[in-house]
């Protein structure tokens, strides 16, 4: 049923404690959990780099499609904060323009090292420039909160957990942001691993997008 209130998009508790401990990568000492993440973090974004040009047009076009069908019945009206491309990540940047005119778009900025990230509306045409890690965001625009926040992902496991870039800038901003907002990871489908190893400080994604579809953790609320 559709509702309209970004309420609706809140996540529900955690589910940490009725998965095996060994799926949730709990029965090995962090710093160990954090070299591996460091290394398959590597490897996964040199294979991202390796796609070529014309394969990435059309993983990114199917992508797109999918992100249309899931969110065509609320998007309208509602916050939208997206990406920009980094590292061979799939590209967004038509779509945003697509739905500019029925939603507010927003660009995640790091305004502090290891805080929550804000928020700034983007229109085609925003004047750009570069940030942490030379990604770029809006030199202007209101700060606004997001009812939807589509990220991107390095790697992401059935769970729809997601594994970044290693800042942890993102689950820090779910877990700040009231009312929660509706949470979907974007990347291609060779990106998927057995587990990510989540730890209690990970955020579940409601649904993570690649080209091959739409998996969607079985707690998260949907249309």
């Amino acid at each position: 049923m559709q509702k309209d209130q970004p309420d609706d998009y809140a996540s529900p508790a955690c589910l940490m404690h009725e998965v095996d401990p060994a799926y949730m990568g709990l029965e090995e000492p962090w710093d160990v959990v954090r070299e591996w993440r460091r290394a398959e973090r590597k490897r996964l974004i040199d294979a991202r780099k390796l796609i070529d040009s014309a394969e990435r047009e059309r993983k990114t076009a199917l992508i797109s499609s999918h992100l249309d069908r899931l969110l065509a019945p609320v998007i309208a009206g509602k916050c939208v904060s997206v990406y920009w491309p980094f590292q061979g990540e799939p590209d967004l940047r038509g779509w945003m323009t697509a739905i500019a005119e029925r939603a507010t778009c927003l660009l995640p900025v790091v305004a502090e090292k290891a805080k929550p990230l804000k928020f700034r509306t983007w229109t085609p045409g925003t004047r750009l420039e570069r940030s942490v890690l030379g990604i770029l965001i809006p030199t202007e625009g209101e700060e606004r909160q997001p009812d939807i926040v589509i990220a991107p992902v390095v790697g992401y496991d059935r769970g729809c957990y997601r594994l970044g870039v290693g800042g942890g800038y993102f689950d820090r901003t779910l877990a700040a942001l009231s009312p929660k907002p509706l949470a979907i990871g974007i990347g291609f489908s060779q990106q998927q691993i057995r587990t990510i190893k989540p730890q209690p400080h990970d955020i579940p994604m409601d649904a993570v997008i690649t080209e091959d579809g739409v998996i969607r953790r079985s707690a998260a609320p949907f249309v």
